[in-house]
């Protein structure tokens, strides 16, 4: 048996206890996405003993991840590591009983099911909507309890979403949102509403893991004005929901018209972003978002924004996407989440 010393204050809190430390340090949990929120949510959960961690990501650290993103330092982003590998580095210092598995990769319809199944909790620490709903796919398909956060600017929010028992996530998000703009990487965001909301979020799992109660709302914050709200979405369930009702994964299915597609461009350093479900952009409000992360040229047809002088984004006004200056379709899907989001 792991010595329990460690988690002696934590064991003190009567509604843990010693047999809810244990069941921590039997649990597993993954965590999508290491960046602000993950990065929170994985430092919680590892110095409370939760016994198996998987942490995905894509991406690599970079200079201006410091300023929120928790277990990264200037030496990570110097060496480019990637996010997981570096999160798995520091944790591993933290607390070394508990098994972290790294994996660089690109949370998709080809791996979700592969990487998600088999765990107690999944985390939600993504940055856009079309993984939410891949996450929230697996997890009703699989019966897995997840916790849904999001955070920019200074506005956060977190839900419980518990298969069978509560509204899913796409009981109270029905449709995906069409771009606009709103990303850390174009309207900012303040460090310490990334600490709160993640650490909202490791709490939950916690909650879970142990048997405890959990939230039963959506919970919403703006530390700048100082305001909380909370929406009771117990009763939420959507009587016609195509996911938790009809068992219908579309976002698991490769015939489903809600499917992103991801070409690249043979001879070119471009990759195109289709939508098969068309939707309308508003080029007024995503330009005013875009200008203030670099510089914005178009016309009635489409949209160009650079952000540097290698990168250009193209967007059409049915929600087509072409990314020029790369050819790497996880790098496209890391720009587009990064500026213009869904």
């Amino acid at each position: 048996m792991k010595d329990l010393e460690r988690y002696g204050r934590q064991i003190l809190f009567p509604e843990m206890g010693e047999e809810g430390q244990m069941k921590l340090l039997k649990s597993k949990v993954v965590i999508v996405g290491v960046g602000a929120l993950g990065t929170v949510i994985a430092n919680h959960l590892v110095r409370s003993g939760v016994g198996k961690i998987r942490l995905i990501d894509r991406d690599v650290v970079e200079l201006s991840n410091l300023q929120r993103q928790s277990l990264f330092d200037e030496v990570d982003a110097k060496l480019n590591l990637p996010k997981a590998v570096a999160a798995k580095n520091k944790l591993n210092l933290i607390n070394s009983d508990v098994m972290i598995d790294a994996v660089i990769a690109d949370l998709n319809i080809d791996n979700a099911e592969e990487l998600l199944t088999g765990f107690d909790v999944i985390l939600d620490g993504t940055d856009n909507f079309m993984t939410r709903f891949l996450i929230n796919d697996v997890a009703v398909k699989y019966r897995i309890p997840w916790v849904h956060g999001a955070a920019v600017s200074s506005r956060g929010l977190f839900a419980v979403i518990k298969p069978g028992e509560t509204p899913c996530y796409r009981c109270l998000f029905p449709h995906v949102p069409t771009g606009r703009g709103e990303t850390c990487d174009t309207i900012g965001v303040l460090s310490p509403i990334t600490d709160i909301i993640g650490s909202f979020q490791a709490m939950e799992a916690i909650k879970i893991l142990v048997g405890a109660k959990t939230t039963p709302n959506l919970e919403q914050m703006d530390i700048w004005d100082s305001s909380i709200l909370q929406m009771d979405i117990s009763e939420g369930n959507n009587p016609d929901c195509p996911t938790c009702v009809q068992r219908q994964f579309d976002f698991l299915d490769r015939t489903s018209n809600l499917q992103e597609t991801y070409t690249t461009l043979c001879g070119r350093e471009t990759v195109q972003i289709y939508f098969r479900n068309k939707q309308e952009l508003d080029f007024t409000k995503l330009a005013e978002q875009l200008k203030k992360s670099g510089k914005v040229t178009g016309n009635k047809f489409l949209l160009r924004f650079s952000p540097n002088e290698e990168i250009a984004i193209v967007l059409f006004k049915d929600g087509r996407v072409l990314i020029h200056g790369v050819n790497d379709i996880v790098a496209a899907k890391t720009l587009y989440s990064k500026y213009i989001g869904n």
